[in-house]
């Protein structure tokens, strides 16, 4: 989700858009099968991290097919989901006909500074290309006060699984990726997790970006990272 030049190691926006719209169709499948279910957890734990109720407005960038925008959806909030590939947002649109679902650019939102209570990213901040301007556009876009969450994959360091890890991600998934129809996708994914920050790093440029009080949960034993932090006035 990116204009211009992609950061080092990522590929350039057009084939990242085609990459998601030619996995559209097997993407919530997929992502069921490689993390036994507990997807739906970690979003739902995000949420609670949001702290979004009955009125508010939410942004959740990287939509993808809706879930975090429905589970946000679900505390009475009022959301937007914003993607860069069409086909996942039909699959979105058809979950969630009564979430606003729309395309666009994550480091070029169209909204007006301070127009959000809270903002999300779940598992497509290491897609950015540019990955600090895009934590900008999300602090930029949050209400002073109010919260953005970026939920992602992380590199656990400690054997025994760190190993699993490793395995996991370079082995298994990319096989995954060749039964689904799509072993280029299945390969991307393990490299992009490789490449973003730890999370100490990630919470000094959310705090870089605009963020408050930036904090982090560790989950699933090392495997899923959650920050969030407070927009500064």
């Amino acid at each position: 989700m990116s204009g211009g030049t992609p950061a080092s190691g990522t590929l350039p926006e057009t084939q990242v858009r085609a990459m998601f719209d030619r996995i559209a169709r097997v993407y919530d499948r997929m992502n069921s099968v490689m993390t036994a279910g507990m997807h739906h957890a970690w979003r739902r734990r995000a949420v609670d991290l949001a702290g979004v109720g009955v009125g508010s407005r939410a942004l959740d960038v990287g939509t993808g097919t809706g879930d975090l925008a429905i589970e946000l959806a679900s505390r009475g909030a009022l959301v937007t989901g914003v993607d860069f590939a069409p086909a996942m947002l039909e699959l979105a649109r058809v979950k969630a006909p009564d979430v606003d679902f729309e395309e666009g650019d994550a480091l070029a939102l169209r909204f007006s500074d301070g127009e959000f209570d809270a903002t999300t990213v779940g598992f497509g901040a290491r897609n950015f290309a540019d990955l600090d301007k895009g934590l900008r556009e999300l602090a930029r876009v949050t209400k002073p006060g109010g919260r953005v969450v970026v939920l992602e994959i992380t590199t656990p360091r400690r054997a025994p699984l760190s190993w699993f890890f490793r395995g996991w991600f370079d082995h298994a998934v990319p096989a995954l990726g060749r039964l689904a129809g799509d072993s280029d996708a299945y390969t991307y994914l393990p490299s992009s997790v490789r490449r973003f920050p730890g999370p100490e790093e990630l919470a000094e440029r959310m705090a870089a970006a605009g963020l408050a009080d930036v904090r982090w949960i560790l989950t699933a034993g090392g495997i899923i990272a959650i920050h969030w932090g407070t927009r500064t006035p």
